[in-house]
C-alpha cells in the first residue's frame, strides 16, 4: 500500500459514510454460474407440491415457502406466497458471488433471507459498489453478496446522483488541487491509496492526485469493465492449447510452461502473477474453478447444473485469467504510491466535513415510484 508520513489519514468509513451489511441468501441454490441452471431450479421447485417444495426451498427461520413479504425493488417477481406460486422464473441477474467471481441470481425476495433492498433501489448501470473484503477493496457494478465486509455504494439515488461522500469533500478537494473533482475520481484515489486498515491519505499535490486517480481508474475499468475485454501487453493472450474435458475435475499449474492443467485440458499463456494472485487469502483461479466443479448434494436444487463444461466458463476463465495479470502489475505502482502534502483527518475535521453528519450514513429516500408488498399490496414505506 502507499506510503505515507503521518497517523491522521481519514478513514473510508468517513469518506463513504453510508454502508450497507451485504446480502445474506441463506441457501445456495438461487445462485450459479449459469443462468439456465438457475432457471431449471424453478422450475424444479415449482413441480414439488407439499412438504416436497419445502425440503427443496430449505427453509430458515427467515424464509419459508409461507413467507410474505414484498417485491424486490426493480425486479418483477410475484408477490404471492412461494408455496402456492407459479408462472416462470424471474429473470436471472449478474451479482459479485466472490473476490472476482461474477454468478447469477434470481432476484426473488422470497428467495433471500436478508435482501437489503436499499441496495437493490439504487443498483443501476451507473453504481459502482465498494465492497471491504479482507483488508482489500473491491469494485463492481453488480450487487455483491460476499461477506462480511460491509457495502458501500458510489451513488446514494439512483442515475448517478447525490455521491456517498462527506458532504463538502469534493469541494474541499477541488479547492486544494485547483481543479473540478468528480466522485469517480474520489473511487479512482481511494482504490490506488488505500492502506490495508482501510484508511485513505489524500492529498493537495495536484500532480500526485491526477497519477493516483489514473492508476486507479485503470484498477475501477479492470474491475468493472462494462462489457470490454482487457488485453495483455505485448499481444500475449491466454488460449486453449489442449480442449478441456466436458467435466474437468482438477485444476493446476505448470510454472515452468506458463501453463494452466484443468485435467488434460490446456490453457497458455498463464502469467504466474495470475495463478498467485490471490483474494481473502484464497488463489482467485481455485477459488473459481472449485466452485464450478464442486459436487453438489443428490436431491437439492444446487444439484440442477451443466451436464458438462459450458463454452462460457472457458471465455470467462480466459478473461479471468487477462484481468488478475493486469491487476497484478498496478500493485506494485500502488505500493509505490508516496503521499506528499497530505490532507489530514484534522484538517477535515478543521474544515467541518468530519466527521459527516448522521444523516449521511443512512440511505437517501429515493422511491418515486410504488413498490409491489405481499400478496400484491403496495408498499408503505
Amino acid at each position: 500500500m502507499p506510503s505515507v508520513t503521518h497517523d491522521d489519514a481519514p478513514p473510508l468509513a468517513d469518506l463513504m459514510p453510508w454502508s450497507v451489511a451485504p446480502p445474506r441468501l441463506g441457501r445456495g441454490w438461487p445462485t450459479g454460474p449459469d443462468a439456465a441452471s438457475l432457471k431449471a431450479r424453478w422450475d424444479a421447485l415449482l413441480k414439488a407440491d407439499g412438504p416436497d417444495r419445502e425440503a427443496l426451498f430449505e427453509p430458515t427461520r427467515s424464509r419459508t415457502p409461507h413467507s410474505a413479504v414484498g417485491q424486490l425493488p426493480g425486479q418483477s417477481s410475484g408477490t404471492e406466497k412461494l408455496v402456492r406460486a407459479s408462472g416462470p422464473c424471474p429473470e436471472p441477474v449478474q451479482v459479485l458471488h466472490a473476490p472476482f467471481d461474477e454468478q447469477w441470481l434470481i432476484p426473488d425476495h422470497r428467495l433471500i433471507d436478508a435482501a437489503r433492498p436499499e441496495l437493490w433501489r439504487v443498483a443501476d448501470e451507473q453504481q459502482v459498489f465498494v465492497v471491504e473484503s479482507s483488508s482489500e477493496l473491491l469494485v463492481t457494478p453488480h450487487l455483491p453478496l460476499l461477506r462480511p465486509g460491509p457495502v458501500r455504494p458510489l451513488y446514494r439515488r439512483p442515475k448517478g446522483t447525490e455521491p456517498n461522500l462527506a458532504p463538502g469533500l469534493l469541494e474541499h478537494l477541488s479547492a486544494r488541487l485547483g481543479h473540478s473533482v468528480e466522485p469517480l475520481d474520489v473511487l479512482a484515489w481511494i482504490l490506488a491509496a488505500a492502506r490495508p486498515d482501510l484508511s485513505v491519505p489524500l492529498t493537495g499535490d495536484g500532480e500526485l492526485w491526477s497519477n493516483g486517480v489514473e492508476l486507479g481508474r485503470r484498477v475501477l475499468w479492470l474491475m468493472r469493465r462494462n462489457g470490454e475485454r482487457p488485453k495483455l501487453p505485448g499481444g500475449r493472450r491466454p488460449y486453449v492449447r489442449a480442449p478441456l474435458p466436458s467435466r474437468p475435475l482438477t485444476i493446476d499449474y505448470d510454472r515452468d510452461e506458463e501453463t494452466l492443467l484443468l485435467d488434460e485440458g490446456r490453457v497458455s499463456p498463464v502469467p504466474p502473477e495470475a495463478w498467485d494472485f490471490e483474494a481473502a487469502g484464497v488463489r482467485v483461479l481455485e477459488q473459481w474453478f472449485t466452485v464450478r466443479t464442486a459436487e453438489a448434494e443428490p436431491g437439492t436444487l444446487a444439484a440442477i447444473r451443466p451436464p458438462a463444461w459450458p463454452q462460457t466458463w472457458t471465455s470467462e476463465l480466459l478473461e479471468l485469467i487477462t484481468v488478475l495479470a493486469l491487476l497484478a502489475e498496478v500493485r506494485p505502482q500502488r505500493q509505490e504510491l508516496t503521499v506528499t502534502e497530505p490532507i489530514t483527518a484534522t484538517d477535515l475535521r478543521e474544515a467541518g466535513i468530519l466527521p459527516p453528519p448522521e444523516a449521511s450514513r443512512r440511505p437517501a429516500s429515493v422511491l418515486d415510484h410504488h413498490e409491489e408488498g405481499p400478496e400484491g399490496q403496495f408498499a408503505l414505506i
